[in-house]
């Protein structure tokens, strides 16, 4: 339904010269006229000055129309529209009324259901609704960790947790950066859970921290506030963060802690070509480390092995030996 202001009346005067707002000078004149002579034949009068009831006809002179004072011809002109706004507010109000029983009886269906966001605060309330997605969780978790190796304590939180989940029969797929293959407490982690099945790939960067169970519920930080999260329980978002965390998995590293070294030379390799597109780029090692959860002292250590290589003797030439060397072909 499409509601539109009701101008589609006739307008009172037509004449080229008029205006909404103002009377054409043509209707003035006559009806200075009028007022002077008393009376004028029809043909003489426009159409204007009897649509606004200014002009009636002159009971003793047939044909003749005489001037009506404004003051009360205002009760025959205005009446009709002041009629028709009375009945549009009616309408409205009524309008409303009926909308809002609707309203009422939405609410009322949906006042038990679950927000589909719900911004959560403080590590306990977090870890509660953590701990409620993991019982819950049938089929599969999904995690993605940025930052480097993880902190012991949050590890030996996890770890039974995990293990439960593993036991029962979940699938758990975690991406980690890179940088975690030289962490030997987050590597002792992931062998205990890969153990158990769980599997567990790294790629260069990790964007943010992604947690999805099945496909129902997910968390994700809130903001850059700390200790504060977003529990999402709209289906296509979930659906889309689980596509997201599915299309980086295609293109992370398996990490198998019983049978590689810390370091191998795949993930060398490409932690090497992130740290050189960020050079070419114009990242600053500062920036490179914060980005990559990794020390500003490898970085430089990095830097300089390719430095040293390429001879260069220079940021800016180093970047442009980079780019110009196929060091970052795949």
């Amino acid at each position: 339904m499409v509601v539109k202001d009701d101008y589609s009346g006739p307008r009172a005067c037509d004449c080229r010269e008029s205006s909404p707002d103002h009377a054409c000078g043509t209707a003035l004149a006559v009806y200075r006229r009028a007022l002077a002579e008393g009376s004028l034949p029809a043909g003489e009068v426009p159409g204007c000055l009897g649509t606004l009831h200014l002009m009636v006809e002159d009971r003793e002179a047939p044909g003749h129309l005489i001037p009506v004072p404004p003051e009360t011809a205002s009760f025959d002109a205005l009446g009709p529209l002041e009629e028709a706004i009375a009945r549009k507010r009616r309408t409205l109000r009524s309008t409303r009324a009926v909308l809002a029983a609707f309203e009422d009886l939405y609410v009322d269906l949906h006042r038990l259901e679950q927000p589909a966001l719900t911004r959560l605060s403080g590590e306990a309330v977090i870890g509660k609704a953590l701990d409620a997605g993991v019982a819950g969780c049938r089929e599969e978790v999904r995690t993605a960790h940025p930052g480097g190796g993880r902190p012991m304590h949050a590890l030996e939180e996890a770890l039974p947790r995990d293990l439960h989940n593993l036991r029962r029969g979940i699938r758990q797929r975690t991406i980690y950066q890179h940088t975690v293959r030289s962490d030997r407490v987050t590597l002792a982690y992931i062998e205990r859970v890969t153990t158990e099945g769980a599997e567990v790939r790294t790629l260069p960067e990790v964007v943010d921290r992604i947690i999805v169970f099945d496909r129902d519920l997910a968390f994700i930080p809130f903001s850059d506030e700390p200790h504060s999260a977003l529990r999402i329980q709209h289906p296509s978002l979930v659906r889309f963060l689980a596509r997201h965390f599915d299309e980086a998995w295609t293109r992370s590293v398996p990490v198998r802690p019983e049978r590689v070294p810390l370091r191998t030379p795949v993930v060398t390799s490409g932690l090497q070509r992130t740290i050189l597109q960020a050079v070419v780029g114009g990242e600053t090692d500062e920036s490179i480390a914060r980005r990559l959860g990794m020390s500003r002292r490898s970085v430089v250590a990095h830097v300089r092995k390719v430095s040293e290589q390429l001879g260069s003797n220079s940021r800016a030439q180093l970047g442009y030996l980079v780019a110009t060397s196929g060091l970052l072909e795949e």
